[in-house]
């Protein structure tokens, strides 16, 4: 996959004695430890005593010129190719950034929450975009000039320290993505994805994950329509996942993540 998505999941689990947790961490292959420290270690940030940190209202107190734009579903946000001239921050919704490669295929990189900021290449000196972004569902998204996001940045402390955040947990996610891609079964993908996009061990409750193609799952985990098919069919008889069109993931999904 792909993958980025937006976001981390990790679960609140009883915990054993440390000399049992200890044990039985050494036992695991060392890909099934990766595994299991990519879903458990990507946790939200804690807020500060004011709450977490809200862009729309700190720009609106800045006084800076800021635009909002509304997205339908599977509307497009910028194409692949297109001029990388502003940077975008989620405040509702959801949304998928894509790549096509010269052969027509495709592969989603990434899977964006609210809090996540996007496009934000075009700081480091990107020219033109990299990925294709799409909303997943209808969306909010508020979208700053790249010249005033710079300036915001050498200037703004609470915004830096937010967006500087936002890339380490990023990277942070793209490397658990690599191990998780190198090492692990398409089972095991697709089962971490669905804990990642329901916010599973996240301050408030599991999500429901919004009705969503087997294609896209598919271009997600890095697999075919039909084994997503099969280990969703198999989840849901095992008592994993729920669904009809949106998603209910189960705590006991964990289990195919942490199994060796």
């Amino acid at each position: 996959m792909s993958r980025s998505t937006a976001g981390g999941a990790a679960g609140k689990l009883s915990r054993p004695p440390s000399g049992g947790r200890s044990a039985a961490r050494s036992r695991r292959s060392p890909a099934g430890r990766a595994m299991m420290d990519a879903v458990s270690s990507t946790k939200p940030l804690p807020a500060g005593p004011r709450g977490p940190f809200d862009l729309q209202v700190f720009l609106e107190s800045a006084g800076v010129a800021r635009t909002i734009r509304k997205y339908a579903r599977s509307a497009v946000i910028f194409s692949q190719g297109d001029p990388a001239t502003d940077v975008f921050y989620l405040q509702q919704g959801s949304v998928k950034l894509s790549v096509l490669s010269r052969t027509g295929k495709e592969a989603v990189v990434a899977v964006l929450g609210q809090g996540d900021f996007f496009g934000e290449g075009c700081l480091a000196g990107q020219p033109r975009r990299i990925s294709t972004a799409s909303a997943m569902g209808t969306s909010k998204v508020l979208v700053v000039e790249k010249p005033q996001m710079l300036e915001l940045l050498h200037t703004q402390t609470a915004l830096a320290e937010r967006f500087l955040a936002h890339m380490l947990a990023r990277n942070i996610r793209v490397e658990e993505d690599l191990v998780d891609q190198l090492f692990n079964s398409s089972e095991k993908r697709l089962a971490r994805v669905l804990l990642l996009l329901s916010r599973y061990g996240k301050a408030d409750q599991p999500l429901r994950i919004p009705k969503m193609p087997q294609e896209t799952l598919a271009e997600i985990v890095g697999t075919t329509r039909s084994r997503v098919n099969f280990f969703m069919n198999k989840f849901r008889k095992l008592g994993f996942i729920e669904y009809n069109g949106e998603i209910k993931v189960n705590s006991s999904l964990l289990t195919v993540v942490l199994h060796d």
